[in-house]
């Protein structure tokens, strides 16, 4: 009965410690990603961002994560940025038009601000305002827009925002005839969200959508791949590159959820499986 009562209570004791365990990974996931500073949404640094913009898709102006570019140009120019989102990722624009003097303004100005994907589709925003009005003593305008989470894989048929290129576009949509051409002063902030393995599709795609990144892949010769020579970036592909796709936390979730069933399941059995045979009993019976 000693010998018994020992081994239960050793058996609730390893349960406890493994218990605490497994409720320490599964609690101190979320802010360990949280922490690390990859996974942070605006890279911390004092790198100025550029300033101009492009003119059209070709020639828009790359824009890292966090930063922001500024820009002199008329009212009735288009102006095109660039930047990366990778899977998991939540990307969002932000961007603020100073108007010139109300006195040289004639009337109200509508601006929009558009985003397209590395294949020129046009994203929808979750939220924001993609489009304001201005009035005509007004000194500035404010647009935003909160994309869609950017999956690692759709379908063909979809429109889901996808790994790759994004472009910002920048315009006056509706204005007097004779403002056209005035100066107005542009800033467009560019951030993401780290959303982790909630979002994620089980899949990914074999480049992602970034013009030149095929181009660049295939003008690498097998030489250059074993000499282990600095691989060719494509024209708004991330620093630190991207992501591999096998890799998300819910590996880590599905760990702690396995230990934590086998642990139940052996608690289980401990509870049920009785003291064995009575002392009493005699032998053979």
């Amino acid at each position: 009965m000693t010998r018994t009562l020992r081994r239960t209570r050793g058996v609730r004791h390893a349960l406890t410690g493994a218990l605490l365990v497994g409720l320490t990974l599964l609690t101190t996931a979320g802010p360990a990603l949280a922490d690390d500073p990859s996974a942070s949404a605006s890279p911390a640094g004092d790198e100025a961002g550029p300033t101009e913009a492009g003119t059209t898709f070709r020639t828009a102006t790359a824009l890292k994560q966090g930063r922001t570019g500024t820009a002199r140009a008329s009212a009735g120019d288009y102006l095109y940025w660039v930047f990366p989102a990778d899977a998991g990722q939540r990307p969002t624009v932000e961007a603020t038009v100073r108007l010139p003097e109300s006195a040289a303004r004639r009337g109200t100005s509508t601006w929009q601000v558009d985003v397209y994907d590395g294949l020129r589709r046009r994203q929808a925003c979750m939220y924001g305002h993609q489009t304001r009005k201005a009035a005509a003593d007004a000194a500035t305008v404010e647009l935003s827009c909160v994309l869609r989470p950017v999956r690692s894989w759709s379908e063909p048929w979809a429109n889901d925002p996808l790994p790759g290129s994004y472009y910002v576009r920048l315009t006056v949509v509706d204005l007097p005839a004779s403002d056209l051409g005035l100066p107005v002063g542009v800033e467009v902030r560019t951030s993401v969200e780290e959303l982790g393995g909630g979002h994620d599709g089980g899949g990914t795609l074999s480049e992602p959508l970034v013009p030149g990144v095929s181009v660049a892949s295939a003008g690498e010769t097998g030489d250059a791949r074993a000499s282990g020579a600095p691989r060719a970036v494509a024209t708004g592909e991330p620093e630190d590159g991207w992501s591999s796709g096998w890799w998300t936390d819910r590996w880590l979730w599905t760990v702690g959820g396995g230990v934590l069933a086998a642990l139940a399941a052996v608690f289980g059995y401990s509870l049920t499986r009785g003291r064995g045979r009575p002392a009493h009993l005699p032998p053979g019976l």
